[in-house]
């Protein structure tokens, strides 16, 4: 059954990809069929990414606790409602509480199927997650070749609805946690380490060029042909999933911390091509390496801080991307509407401040390390 919650956890991560790798495509729609502007589109990111992050924490409490699929099940009936009652909604006012609701199960959906992979394949970790974490790219992937077609963003939005409030809850209940073998500290504990905190804040920073990209790309590419903007749409998510596993396994190579500066170092170089406003290396480079980043981070956090609680510490180190999704959604978009040549430096410096910060914590988390014995 290992294998089984890996194959879960995977198709848990493509239907949540959507919320994310598919925003691109549903932006300009959801802007034209509810008669806004793309600003006030944007602020529904932000709010994906707010109550997404902080509710996974929440979430991954009770999943800790209690197991995965109370608490599993109840999330992906609200994810499944975001997409619903976003097909539904009259107003852009009324999108963004129906889509903070499905935001909520995202998250904590996003965390149960990750830590799925944490939990059980202590030995190959990096690949685990990773795999996992392949669908939060595959799943848009395949998706965003329909949804460019679509003439609006209510069909398809019911479509996803329907089928995932029929197929989400059924494979959410089947899920477990193992019960032995986990070791690790309460999150309040890690909270007060430093280590947590300027790992933290390396995710906040170096995150930032993906979530440009992820929310914001729709418009930063809108004078682009249909043709060139419908393959680099596609390819971005594509290219976020599949290095997943393969950083992953790199990772459990080399370590966790040397295969997250090479994604930094990459994603940098990503930003200064978009920059120099070429598109094509910026998405290839960014969707690679910046997909990785999360399950890396997750797998470096449960290696140095157990995993007995993992569901909730990575829950509340995933709040980092709230923060990220904020500066690289609205900050970005408000940024980007005075200067676009300014707001894309504004990502490059993003990107180098993240490498600051996580060279910085490898001498902490040494020192927490050598302290705890790990």
């Amino acid at each position: 059954m290992k294998r089984g919650y890996l194959v879960i956890a995977l198709v848990v991560m493509s239907m949540n990809s959507l919320y994310q790798y598919s925003w691109n495509v549903f932006e300009p729609m959801i802007a034209s069929g509810l008669h806004t502007t793309t600003v006030y589109v944007e602020v529904a990111f932000t709010i994906f990414t707010v109550f997404s992050t902080t509710f996974q924490g929440v979430g991954g409490y009770f999943a800790d606790k209690d197991g995965p699929a109370r608490i599993g099940v109840i999330s992906a009936v609200l994810s499944a409602v975001g997409f619903l009652g976003g097909s539904l909604s009259r107003s852009i006012y009324e999108f963004y509480v129906i889509w903070a609701m499905g935001s909520i199960g995202e998250g904590i959906l996003y965390g149960i199927a990750t830590n799925l992979a944490v939990k059980w394949y202590s030995d190959i970790r990096g690949l685990a997650v990773g795999i996992v974490s392949l669908g939060f790219g595959l799943g848009s992937s395949v998706a965003n070749v329909f949804l460019v077609h679509a003439a609006g963003f209510r069909t398809p939005m019911l479509i996803i609805g329907i089928m995932e409030m029929v197929m989400m809850p059924v494979l959410l209940y089947m899920t477990r946690y193992p019960g032995t073998n986990l070791t690790g500290g309460r999150p309040r504990r890690n909270l007060s380490n430093p280590a947590f905190w300027i790992l933290y804040i390396s995710f906040v920073f170096g995150s930032v060029p993906l979530l440009v990209i992820s929310s914001s790309f729709g418009y930063i590419g809108s004078h682009l042909p249909l043709f060139e903007f419908s393959v680099l749409v596609s390819l971005f998510p594509l290219l976020s999933g599949i290095s997943r596993p393969m950083m992953g396994w790199l990772s459990d190579m080399i370590g966790r911390s040397a295969s997250v500066i090479i994604i930094d170092v990459f994603i940098i170089a990503g930003s200064a091509f978009l920059v120099m406003r070429d598109y094509v290396p910026a998405i290839v480079f960014i969707g690679f390496f910046g997909g990785s980043m999360i399950s890396l981070y997750f797998a470096y956090i449960g290696d140095v801080f157990g995993t007995r609680f993992s569901t909730a510490n990575n829950g509340v180190f995933y709040t980092g991307k709230s923060i990220s999704g904020f500066v690289g959604s609205t900050i970005f978009a408000l940024i980007f509407s005075y200067n676009m040549s300014i707001s894309f430096i504004f990502v490059l410096v993003s990107g180098i401040i993240g490498l600051g910060f996580l060279m910085a914590a490898r001498g902490a988390v040494k020192r927490f390390s050598q302290r705890d014995g790990n």
